[in-house]
């Protein structure tokens, strides 16, 4: 009898981490279509640099508003259903980003939309820290490396279906149908609320301690992620001669980079350790930014994007592991605060890039997150124990 009930643990432990992983591909997939899309929105209306950064606030904003709500209603009704709901508007509010006739349109479609992103983002987080929990050791890249594979599905479907000949709305239509059947079809086999651990009230402080230690390094690498989601495809359009239905390429090569260092980063983790992980990750990401702004042949910037995702595919599973593993703190609590630390780089990274770019131009103001980048590197002291973000 004690067998059976261990087997039947096992089955919903696996199954659990499997509808995991294919949510984390929801999100990636979905993110990822919006890097393609954002030359179409630029030339329909008639954005230059400078406008079009700060419509892309937008995106960061409803991501950064939303978060802690987020971290409320999981601990109130539980991660599954926040992320069936956040996948739900996900697909609908997709196809609309390339219909809005205004700038102010498309400001307000964005804004839910990340709406939507940072409520899924905190919800499977939460769930893949429980996951791994409940596996006893550290899974949590493997989840991010499927979000990085969403990458390069989402940001070179969205291109494949136009060059077979659909509209851009119609190949994002048929990508939203993808993502609710892949939600829809794993919804069950989530953790219910039961399974999370809660806290009977919850409320809002700022994060202080390793929450906030952990914030901020989050803010510098979503920033290096956000600024190649919103700015690689206007990149290599604009500056390196790319064909517009091949401009996703900057963004697929930064995920499959990513993808590759996400699916064997819980063994490199787990060998180097998570304070070299940070500090390396850093570095080799500042050099694929100067590598790709540097050298105007076009394959230079493939290359640089690439060598940003090895660098930083590691270190925002490392920072969501520490946040679950804070001693009493809910989870929801604390990845909420650390996601909306983080985000917050989405959210100052496109306006900022934009005003830099229209200032200067595009290759600085992206090579100016090279140096934010190296920044971390120098500052970052591993091993000494005064950060206290890791719990290994």
């Amino acid at each position: 009898m004690e067998n059976t009930l261990l087997h039947a643990h096992d089955r919903k432990t696996h199954s659990a981490r499997k509808a995991s992983l294919l949510i984390f591909l929801v999100c990636g997939i979905g993110l990822s279509c919006w890097a393609p899309m954002v030359p179409f929105a630029k030339t329909n209306l008639g954005l230059d640099d400078a406008t079009l950064g700060v419509v892309l606030l937008s995106l960061g904003a409803g991501a950064i508003l939303t978060m802690p709500f987020s971290g409320m209603f999981i601990n109130k009704y539980g991660s599954r259903k926040v992320t069936l709901i956040a996948s739900t508007v996900i697909a609908i509010i997709l196809p609309l980003l390339l219909q809005a006739t205004s700038s102010i349109q498309l400001a307000g479609a964005l804004f839910i939309f990340g709406a939507a992103i940072g409520s899924i983002d905190v919800a499977m987080n939460a769930h893949a820290v429980l996951v791994q929990e409940r596996y006893g050791r550290h899974i949590m890249s493997s989840f991010h490396g499927m979000f990085s594979v969403g990458g390069l599905l989402g940001s070179i479907g969205l291109g494949f279906l136009i060059k077979l000949g659909l509209s851009p709305v119609l190949a994002a239509i048929s990508i939203s149908g993808l993502l609710m059947l892949i939600t829809i079809s794993q919804y069950r086999f989530l953790y219910a609320h039961k399974d999370e651990a809660t806290v009977e009230s919850f409320s809002f402080v700022l994060p202080r301690g390793p929450v906030l230690v952990l914030g901020l390094m989050c803010f510098v690498f979503f920033l290096a992620e956000g600024a190649l989601l919103d700015w690689s495809a206007v990149f290599l359009q604009f500056n390196r001669g790319f064909d517009p239905s091949m401009s996703g390429l900057g963004y697929a090569a930064f995920s499959i980079a990513m993808a590759v260092m996400r699916l064997t980063g819980d063994k490199i983790v787990n060998r180097v350790g998570s304070d070299k992980v940070v500090l390396y990750g850093a570095l080799v990401s500042a050099a694929g930014y100067f590598i790709a702004v540097s050298f105007t042949w076009p394959g230079a910037a493939l290359i640089g994007f690439v060598l940003v995702g090895l660098g930083a595919a590691n270190a925002v599973p490392v920072f969501f592991t520490a946040a679950g593993q804070i001693p009493n703190v809910a989870t929801s609590i604390s990845l909420a605060a650390v996601t909306t630390l983080g985000y917050s780089g989405q959210l100052a990274g496109p306006a900022l890039i934009g005003f830099i770019a229209e200032g200067t131009s595009l290759p600085l103001a992206l090579g100016f997150v090279g140096f934010l980048l190296l920044a971390v590197a120098f500052v970052y002291k591993p091993q000494t124990g005064s950060l206290g973000i890791y719990f290994d």
